[in-house]
């Protein structure tokens, strides 16, 4: 079965729940399970080839997505960030169908290699959490402009408590940091040679989205950092990892035709 039977058949469900998350943000959209599902699904057909992992730009990105999508809707049934479904729906449907229909190369990647498939997992799986705390970080922004303009009713009650998503903020990048510790700890494993491995660059960028994220969460421990100071901090810090994956791969895979060993 084609990976891109299943995308297509999210699009319109990830988009429906995209309208229903903004008009209607108390109540978890039916159908976001149902294109969770077909993600999903297309994401089996899609990363795993004859024993081998299928892991370009446009499959890392269709899982960031799809965790993202994913952690949102479980979040949502405690805690009142669904309306952040607005934006999350739509990337996830495009980054699915994006990678269901410009399939990467197969890479060396054995399943049966626990210790670097272990590694691969634990850095889509960070970066799918920060993602959605890079979204939550954005609808923060928003939120606490539409306050100082006084202007926030015009949402119509759409978005939840200040103090609701700043609280979220911090559970996600907490947890982020955490993978993403886990992550670079796991890498040590199988470094052997960076500059050999093509790993420098992402290695550098990936520690420094670490310590970005880890003093956002000193200073929120420490002296309270609230508000526009944590969005800055949260926003560097997602920058600096989206261009530690996505920056150094495409420039390997694209322009010098070299892949991550």
């Amino acid at each position: 079965m084609n990976a891109l039977i299943p995308s297509l058949l999210a699009l319109p469900l990830y988009l429906g729940s995209a309208v229903l998350a903004w008009k209607s943000p108390q109540r978890l959209p039916w159908m976001a399970p149902l294109a969770l599902a077909l993600h999903l699904a297309a994401l089996g057909l899609g990363l795993v080839h004859e024993g081998s992992l299928r892991i370009g730009v446009t499959e890392a990105a269709s899982l960031f997505a799809w965790q993202s999508a994913f952690l949102l809707w479980l979040l949502a049934q405690r805690e009142q960030i669904a309306v952040n479904g607005t934006a999350i729906y739509p990337l996830a449907a495009v980054f699915a169908i994006w990678a269901a229909a410009t399939p990467s190369p197969v890479t060396n990647v054995r399943i049966s290699d626990w210790q670097v498939s272990m590694h691969v997992m634990l850095s889509l799986l960070s970066a799918g959490v920060l993602t959605l705390a890079a979204v939550q970080s954005v609808a923060l922004a928003v939120q606490d402009r539409l306050l100082h303009r006084h202007r926030l009713a015009s949402v119509g009650g759409r978005m939840p408590p200040l103090q609701t998503m700043e609280r979220v903020l911090f559970q996600l990048i907490a947890l982020g940091f955490g993978l993403l510790s886990l992550t670079l700890l796991s890498g040590l494993w199988f470094v052997h040679d960076w500059l050999a491995q093509h790993l420098a660059h992402k290695t550098v960028l990936s520690i420094s989205a670490w310590l970005m994220f880890g003093v956002l969460l000193w200073g929120r421990w420490q002296y309270g950092w609230r508000g526009r100071t944590a969005i800055r901090w949260a926003l560097a810090g997602y920058a600096t990892l989206i261009l530690a994956y996505f920056g150094s791969r495409l420039i390997l895979e694209q322009i010098f035709g070299k892949h991550w060993v």
